[in-house]
């Protein structure tokens, strides 16, 4: 299949395209209706028809007659468990945590948080929500109780789903203490906890709310699946916006699911029965898209892997999976294969394994640099493709589509538009920009399928910061530019976002912790690049005159405050003192001209400075620092 005429066919007639994919999917009610707006005038998709997540994830599969075949594969080498799950099974389990969900008093339209490690209970509990129209909000386990508690009074649900703990490299976290943190600190109160014993050890301290997860699925009837219409929320996904404050992004069931059903087969080439592995985490975008709801939906055997790239127990526990589970597809960060290289520069345990099963090895999360590309060619000899999405879109935006036609590979590149996507670069006054000029990354509307639906109780601020910038545009918030070949190059955010290690996190939300320290009188939080994970938070502050703080103790209290209310995910570790930070006359950081000092790059004072000889003095702090990776 010919890629320009695909992409052309779907921006030429976008409703035949997408209802000739929708049909791709058994509905219990075909739309009629393929492409139409809301109340406030943006695109829907499929609103007359009707259908159920968890039904395309697991029942049409098995009255296929495919219910013996693998439908997750759990493999834990931090608990040392290996256990393999048919659709059957995971349908057995789903229904009945389901049935157990509707006796705790939960109907269609409620929405539960999930809180829980990568584990198999995970997305089971997303999938009993999904086969009874409850909307589910998943955070992710290394997100600190007040981050928890602000996504409760969010989304309202009626019960939290987690376990007992999670387990990193060196230590077990005990789940069930933050959960019950997080709900005092919370202004809403769910009515029950569910919790998950996972018999490690972990403490878990009884509350009137608690429900024990076991008692509750095999003392529950089995639970059908409830229609829903296509446009109902199957979830809620908090994700990191510039006021610090988290953006609850809503997908809804059934343009997401034939989106997902469309991307596993002509973007990632996954053919039904083969083994797909996304190795991220079930708190993130990719987990619910393709560990959970693509590969399912797709009939592919899913890998749910609890671990890390490095020391579970070494750098070579990805080739295992890869071998061990004849792993067709495989995505990951860039951020995993820099861990590996670092670990084992020469691949020398890539060399252990029989890696002929992998076909394929996509990169998403945080733009992938050149030196890791070539150092996976060089030890993997299969396609490593660079491609790039975000939360609000739920699926790929740019890719090389390995389904239609494999593009010549561009490193630096994320390849080309993925059908559906009209992706524009504007300037600042809304002017296209022409082949190799740097702007910001559009995309005109209609959105195809799958993508945000809205902000959770927020349209306005979904509306403020997606579709006001460019009227008839949505505004990605990263820059980037196309070359002559309409080959897409990403270059980063332009807000107040970095993205550490694939995870999108506020500097504005770290400034307010900061700002909060009783020795700081202002700050600016930046994100500097990272050797290992790409960017990482950087705090520069300037202190309250006449406080006298040891500078070890100030960054010391700082990077612990920080854990505390945000996760060690935060990854801050360096704050430095300085005497003050570079402003413009109307009193505005030059946060970007800080990253460029920091970052050893070429740059411009900005005309608006209001004192330039700051720049000598900032300088001058940083080269006495050892920051990250950099000095």
């Amino acid at each position: 299949m010919n890629y320009n005429e695909f992409y052309q066919e779907s921006l030429g007639n976008k409703e035949a395209f997408w209802k000739k994919q929708s049909n791709e999917l058994p509905w219990f009610t075909p739309p009629n209706t393929i492409l139409s707006e809301d109340a406030n005038g943006y695109p829907l998709w499929f609103a007359d028809g009707e259908t159920n997540a968890c039904y395309l994830a697991l029942d049409q599969h098995i009255e296929a007659g495919y219910g013996d075949q693998v439908a997750i594969i759990y493999d834990s080498p931090v608990t040392q468990t290996l256990k393999k799950y048919s659709f059957n099974e995971v349908k057995s389990e789903v229904s009945r945590l389901a049935g157990g969900l509707l006796a705790l008093g939960l109907k269609k339209g409620d929405t539960a948080v999930i809180y829980m490690p990568m584990i198999p209970q995970a997305a089971f509990a997303m999938l009993a929500c999904a086969r009874i129209g409850v909307t589910h909000s998943v955070v992710f386990g290394g997100f600190a109780p007040h981050e928890l508690a602000i996504r409760i009074d969010d989304c309202k649900p009626r019960v939290v789903i987690t376990a007992s703990s999670g387990i990193e490299i060196d230590r077990l976290i005990a789940y069930k203490p933050l959960v019950d943190e997080a709900i005092e600190l919370a202004d809403h109160k769910p009515k029950k906890v569910v919790v998950l014993n996972r018999k490690l050890g972990a403490r878990i301290p009884f509350k009137k709310y608690d429900v024990d997860y076991d008692a509750l699925v095999y003392g529950s009837e089995e639970a059908a699946c409830v229609p829903v219409n296509a446009t109902h929320p199957l979830y809620v996904l908090y994700t990191s916006g510039t006021t610090g404050k988290p953006k609850g992004i809503v997908r809804d069931t059934g343009g997401y699911a034939t989106a997902l059903k469309f991307s596993m087969k002509y973007i990632y080439g996954a053919q039904p029965g083969e083994v797909f592995w996304a190795a991220s985490d079930v708190g993130w975008v990719v987990g619910h898209s393709y560990i959970v709801y693509g590969p399912l939906i797709n009939r592919n055997t899913t890998v749910l892997f609890e671990g890390k790239p490095i020391r579970t127990p070494d750098a070579s526990t990805f080739w295992r999976v890869i071998s061990e589970h004849n792993v067709s597809v495989m995505f990951t960060a860039p951020t995993a294969i820099r861990a590996i290289k670092k670990e084992d520069p020469n691949g020398e345990f890539i060399k252990q394994y029989d890696l002929s099963c992998l076909r394929t090895q996509f990169l998403a999360g945080e733009r992938c640099d050149v030196a890791t590309l070539e150092w996976y060619n060089e030890h993997i000899p299969v396609p490593a493709i660079d491609h790039w999405w975000q939360t609000e879109s739920g699926w790929p935006m740019i890719s090389n589509m390995m389904g239609v036609e494999q593009l010549p590979i561009k490193p630096g590149s994320a390849s080309k538009a993925v059908a559906g996507y009209d992706i524009r670069i504007f300037s600042e006054n809304g002017e296209e920009l022409g082949p190799n000029e740097e702007g910001y990354v559009v995309i005109k509307l209609p959105l195809p399928p799958g993508t945000l639906l809205d902000i959770w109780n927020d349209n306005p601020r979904f509306k403020a910061g997606y579709l006001t910038k460019f009227p008839g545009y949505y505004f990605s918030g990263d820059g980037g530019f196309k070359d002559d070949e309409g080959y897409l190059f990403i270059t980063g955010r332009v807000d107040d976002v970095i993205n550490v290690a694939g995870h999108r996190l506020s500097t504005a939300e770290m400034e307010e912790i900061v700002a909060a320290h009783h020795s700081v009188a202002e700050c600016a939080v930046i994100g500097i690049n990272d050797d290992l994970k790409g960017q990482i938070p950087l705090a520069l502050v300037v202190t309250k005159s006449g406080e006298e703080i040891e500078h070890f103790q100030l960054q010391h209290e700082i990077v612990q405050k920080v854990r505390e209310q945000i996760g060690a995910v935060a990854s801050l570790k360096d704050v430095i003192v300085v005497q003050r930070l570079p402003k413009t006359r109307s009193g505005k950081i030059l946060r970007k001209l800080l990253r460029s000092i920091v970052d050893g790059a070429d740059y411009q004072i900005p005309s608006t400075i209001d004192d330039e000889a700051i720049i000598p003095e900032i300088e001058e702090v940083l080269s006495h620092c050892k920051i990250g990776s950099f000095k």
